[in-house]
């Protein structure tokens, strides 16, 4: 269960638990929560559960209320917030009562490999195709067939540019 620890000159420290779903805060005494002192409104604020969190409303009081240093109208509150009612300090707390400790660090012992080896069934993970490392005879055979014709070709060309008519 949440709480609420002000911090007062003439009370000290006093945590207010939240039993409620709706909690008033200020000077007057049928406020849920009253702090005594004369920076505080008689209505000062309000605290609201909304879901799993309490959301904090100032009731338009006099000297205002702060979260974290920042003067608010309305915001919800988060653990560890600090909270100024008027002059007065406030911390608002998580309920540590079901909390358990942290177990205890495991020692992990890691060994080293004993070999780097691939695995029998490891392929390779390329999407493009590895080159042949065979020669391909058929190919070869039309890609100098190829050669040669271009060759005749070209020099076929040569021979009447260079001829001379009679």
């Amino acid at each position: 269960m949440p709480k609420l620890i002000l911090t007062t000159e003439a009370q000290g420290k006093v945590a207010y638990e939240f039993a409620e779903r709706s909690i008033t805060i200020g000077r007057a005494p049928d406020n849920l929560i009253v702090i005594d002192d004369p920076s505080v409104s008689n209505r000062h604020a309000h605290l609201e559960l909304s879901g799993e969190t309490y959301r904090l409303k100032d009731l338009d009081s006099t000297n205002g209320t702060k979260v974290n240093g920042v003067p608010i109208t309305e915001t919800a509150l988060r653990f560890g917030d600090r909270i100024r009612f008027g002059a007065i300090e406030a911390r608002f707390e998580p309920d540590v009562r079901g909390s358990q400790p942290l177990p205890q660090r495991e020692t992990i012992e890691a060994k080293l490999a004993e070999s780097s080896a691939a695995p029998s069934g490891f392929g390779n993970a390329s999407p493009f195709r590895q080159r042949s490392t065979s020669r391909d005879s058929a190919r070869l055979i039309v890609f100098g067939i190829a050669a040669v014709a271009a060759l005749t070709f070209l020099g076929s060309m040569i021979a009447v540019l260079v001829m001379r008519a009679p």
